[in-house]
């Protein structure tokens, strides 16, 4: 019984927390339905008829919602396979280093972690400048070029460090270059690292809302998160059209994580496993 018991309340200390964490998702489609012009409500309430669908057709009244998703669409489209190439290029010479190298370059990806992001605006915006790449897209994907993050190069080489070198030397045995025993058999067995990468690279470069705002100035190359943004500065009283605007742009993102969930959390643990360790 007391198994039971414990058993019970660990369910429902994670039901709690799962109620915590959707409420807000729950929140904001709510208020997407709500009908335009109501005031606010003075208790709380929760998909309350009627429901105005006809707000998430309303976005488009006020942003180019089509031509912000397709500029959204083409940067995740190049950056997030550009992010797959160069961080598992380098988390593949990670575990094929000498142990010393690896313990060097281990140790300075996790302190890269530890680099504040707006430290690194302001020398990007000059170099972007000097480049002639302010108000395209190429200093949104240029991140990429560098596997966007040292936790993507960590995560992959956690994978690649659990594949028995066996299997390596085999493939350079055979004749397999450095490109085919990393396409061949390290990506294959490093399924849930892929995965994981992909999804996180994806929710990133599609809420790059800073990037955007530093190095895009007309329009026409606008992505979502800025015109989210400018729909809430020209029309802060319109709540339930912000909020379905806001829906749109979350959206995928969930039904990502909601499939990849998963390798995700697989990828939480071998990099706090791999801090540890350091």
């Amino acid at each position: 019984m007391a198994r039971i018991a414990r058993a019970g309340l660990r369910y429902a200390g994670l039901a709690v927390l799962v109620i915590l964490f959707l409420f807000p998702l729950v929140w904001m489609l709510s208020y997407s339905l709500r009908p335009v012009g109501l005031p606010p409500p003075r208790e709380f309430q929760l998909f309350t008829p009627p429901l105005a669908f006809e707000n998430y057709a309303r976005v488009n009244d006020y942003v180019a919602l089509a031509q912000v998703t397709f500029n959204s669409l083409r940067v995740v489209f190049f950056a997030v396979p550009l992010t797959l190439l160069t961080a598992s290029w380098a988390g593949l010479a990670m575990a094929q280093v000498s142990p010393r190298a690896r313990a060097l370059w281990l140790t300075l990806s996790i302190a890269l972690l530890l680099v504040p992001a707006t430290a690194t605006w302001v020398p990007r915006f000059v170099l972007f400048t000097q480049l002639g790449w302010i108000d395209t897209i190429l200093p949104l994907l240029a991140p990429g070029i560098m596997g966007t993050s040292p936790f993507y190069v960590i995560l992959f080489y956690v994978a690649f460090s659990r594949v028995p070198t066996e299997l390596y030397d085999a493939a350079r045995l055979d004749g397999a270059n450095a490109l085919q025993v990393w396409y061949w058999v390290a990506l294959p067995l490093a399924r849930p690292a892929v995965i994981a990468v992909a999804v996180l690279s994806f929710a990133l470069y599609w809420s790059n809302y800073i990037d955007a705002q530093l190095f895009l100035n007309s329009e026409a190359n606008y992505t979502l998160p800025i015109a989210v943004r400018l729909l809430e500065q020209a029309h802060k009283s319109n709540f339930p059209v912000l909020m379905a605007a806001s829906a749109i742009i979350v959206a995928p993102v969930v039904f990502l994580f909601a499939f990849a969930q998963r390798y995700f959390l697989q990828g939480q643990i071998a990099l706090a496993r791999v801090v540890g360790r350091g």
